[in-house]
């Protein structure tokens, strides 16, 4: 018994290598989000739709890479999947009975659970999201991390990645994104579905500005050839 039991979790980790390493260099067709969208009942006045077109890391502007990082996770390039420092202040933050919650999620986390796991908060999840995480890490470049986060997180109601988001919200392709474009996409991504960055409320225009103040303090994301 025991010895099926190994074996059954051997095959099952050699298998999401296998498909972890496949990623690395195939675009990721929908994610375990995507899915589960399609059966949720809608919000009211909007349908159901699956607005998606995969794009490569060159006809994505930089200015949303930059934004990104400055936003949601500004040591990407240095750490190895978990920015420790920020997961503290979270703690911190949450601990203190603020309404306003603060995540301490990096970019590998989120594009580990936006890839491969479900929208959950228990043990096992955040298990999984731990290995996913190291396993990303380990097989791809950061370059490939952030080309599949962009292209697969949720940037409203049915709209996923980068390239789907600029047309629906500013009839342009990503790459064309100005700084001001992709600060207020990025701004939108704790409420996409309830935030519209082509009509931003003050909140979203004063949370954008700040992204742009710290896009000019970290400056252009460069990646290894």
């Amino acid at each position: 018994m025991l010895g099926k039991i190994l074996r059954f979790l051997l095959v099952l980790w050699l298998s999401t290598l296998g498909l972890t390493l496949l990623y690395r260099w195939i675009p990721v067709p929908l994610t375990p989000l995507m899915v589960l969208r399609l059966f949720e009942d809608p919000q009211p006045g909007q349908v159901h739709r699956w607005y998606r077109d995969w794009v490569p890391m060159e006809e994505v502007s930089p200015h949303l890479v930059q934004a990104a990082v400055a936003a949601e996770d500004q040591h990407f390039m240095s750490h190895n999947g978990f920015d420790l420092d920020a997961i503290q202040k979270a703690y911190r933050r949450n601990q203190s009975g603020r309404k306003q919650k603060l995540g301490g999620s990096t970019i590998s986390q989120q594009t580990a659970k936006n890839v491969f796991l479900w929208p959950a908060r228990n043990y096992l999840r955040k298990g999984l999201e731990v290995y996913f995480t190291l396993t990303i890490e380990w097989l791809w470049p950061k370059r490939r991390i952030m080309e599949v986060y962009l292209n697969s997180i949720e940037m409203g109601p049915g709209i996923y990645g980068a390239e789907a988001a600029a047309q629906h919200y500013f009839k342009k392709p990503a790459i064309r994104l100005t700084k001001r474009e992709a600060a207020l996409l990025v701004a939108a991504f704790p409420n996409p579905r309830q935030r519209n960055p082509s009509q931003p409320t003050a909140y979203l225009r004063r949370r954008a500005s700040k992204i742009q103040r710290l896009m000019r303090q970290i400056g252009p994301v460069q990646f290894d050839p």
